[in-house]
């Protein structure tokens, strides 16, 4: 498979991701002209609402303005998350709209199914079935992504819904101490032959121990057993050295501009 097949792949998984994120939480999702809309049912304006652009070229400033009028009912701000190979000539655009930079996220692919591997001492990893695992994978995300400053309620909020995290294409993972206690997760969704991995994160007592790196080997390969072709993710820049130790490779980038506050109207 050529680079290039890598990045569509990468760009088809992480649109619909987005969209599976948002619309199985209770969101809103509208897809025109070469631009995907995601409202999420929580107002964050990073990792929860977002628009993407799908298609071919579309102008910075009309991006914006068409992102504003969709978000400004919802009364919430947004990101607009760019392809690097494809979108990067209308990014000054749209910071001269008023948007701010907010990371440049490496995408990385997989090219293989990884070797399962035990768990260290003390810990179990299994897959989310109950409503209580949808709970715990919740309470992981929010105390691991406190680190992001992520608000104490937004995970609860965006993430513990049982169809997110359970589906025929989607598989969620838990790793918990000898107590039972859930100390890290990832989970795998699987679209247009990807494995996309999300949401992997650690609470902070249990970080050092490779657990990271654990389950997001077992959504990756769980994503593998469920038709994917190839595992990708978007890298945080805590998780990017984990990711390229285990064979993840970059191909491309996703820059993000956010506007912070909720547009007026849909214009400024």
């Amino acid at each position: 498979m050529s680079n290039d097949e890598w990045i569509e792949l990468s760009d088809l998984n992480q649109a619909e991701a987005n969209r599976e994120l948002a619309r199985r939480a209770g969101g809103a999702v509208h897809d025109e002209d070469g631009v995907a809309f995601c409202a999420s049912p929580y107002p964050l304006p990073v990792l929860a609402n977002a628009v993407l652009p799908t298609g071919g070229r579309i102008g910075g400033a009309d991006l914006v303005a068409r992102s504003r009028a969709f978000f400004a009912p919802r009364k919430r701000g947004f990101s607009i998350i760019l392809r690097a190979h494809a979108d990067a000539g209308i990014a000054d655009e749209i910071r001269a709209a008023g948007l701010r930079d907010w990371g440049n996220s490496p995408a990385m692919v997989l090219a293989r199914r990884l070797p399962d591997a035990p768990p260290p001492a003390g810990i179990r990893v299994h897959r989310v079935e109950s409503d209580a695992d949808v709970a715990d994978f919740a309470n992981v995300m929010r105390l691991a992504y406190a680190t992001y400053g992520l608000p104490h309620d937004a995970a609860s909020v965006m993430l513990a819904h049982r169809q997110l995290l359970i589906a025929p294409h989607i598989a969620t993972f838990l790793a918990r101490r000898e107590d039972g206690t859930a100390v890290a997760g990832a989970m795998t969704i699987v679209t247009h032959g990807v494995a996309g991995v999300y949401w992997v994160g650690t609470v902070p007592e249990a970080r050092g121990r490779g657990l990271a790196e654990l389950c997001t080997r077992v959504a990756g390969n769980a994503g593998f057993d469920l038709g994917g072709r190839i595992a990708s993710l978007q890298a945080s820049e805590m998780g990017e050295p984990v990711y390229r130790r285990m064979g993840y490779v970059e191909v491309t980038r996703y820059p993000s501009l956010v506007q912070l506050t909720p547009p007026v109207g849909g214009g400024t």
